[in-house]
Parts: structure tokens; C-alpha cells; sequence
């Protein structure tokens, strides 16, 4: 979906609109899943990275640009622990218990045009 709100700087405000949001790379060298026993799954995601493509425009009292953009994050760790309740009267389910991410490095580029 398209991001769009305001902020207010110094004398007045800035709109903003991204739209056309597109991830064009997804790295995930070091992954894996491990059984918790009696408890559900746990998943490890280290050293991943992320590409994301977009459009951008803002506008102010005084001016206003649009353009293209990139963001490339990388250095992402992600560890995420889900249950599996072990219920033999419906179907499985599995739910999100808890999950830590910290991401070491954005590189944000943003081409304007007139």
C-alpha cells in the first residue's frame, strides 16, 4: 500500500505521498528453523538483506519534488518463535509467541526529477 501523512517542520508542514512500492531483492543467506519440544518452532534469519523500489513526492508552502527512490537494508537478524498447540480435536494452528529484529545498515536514494 501507499504511504501518506504530514509532518510539521519549523514554519509549516511537509506532505508526503510513496506509492508504487516494490521489493525487487530479498537475500537470506544464513536461515534455520529448530524444533522446540513441547513448546513449537524457532526461526533464525541472520545477515539478510532487503531491496525495496518506490516513487516519492512531497510538498511544501515554498516547493515541491517527486522522483523515484531505493532503500537497501541490510545486516537484518531476525529471530521468531511460533507455538504449535498440539490440539487433536480441530485443525493445526500455529501463532506468533515472540520475535526480535534489529537491522544494522539503510541506505536510502532518492532521484528527483523538475
Amino acid at each position: 500500500p501507499d504511504l501518506t501523512g504530514h509532518e510539521k517542520f519549523g514554519l509549516g508542514n511537509v506532505k508526503y505521498n510513496i506509492s508504487r512500492i516494490h521489493v525487487t531483492a530479498v537475500e537470506l543467506p544464513s536461515a534455520s528453523i529448530s524444533l522446540l519440544p513441547g513448546s513449537g518452532i524457532k526461526l533464525v534469519i541472520g545477515n539478510a538483506s532487503l531491496t525495496i523500489d518506490m516513487n516519492w513526492n512531497i510538498r511544501t508552502w515554498m516547493f515541491k519534488d517527486s522522483g523515484r527512490g531505493t532503500v537497501h537494508i541490510s545486516k537484518v537478524f531476525v529471530t521468531a518463535i511460533f507455538s504449535t498447540p498440539l490440539d487433536s480435536t480441530g485443525p493445526t494452528s500455529i501463532s506468533l509467541t515472540s520475535c526480535q529484529t534489529t537491522s544494522g545498515d539503510i541506505d536510502i536514494k532518492l532521484n528527483g526529477k523538475t
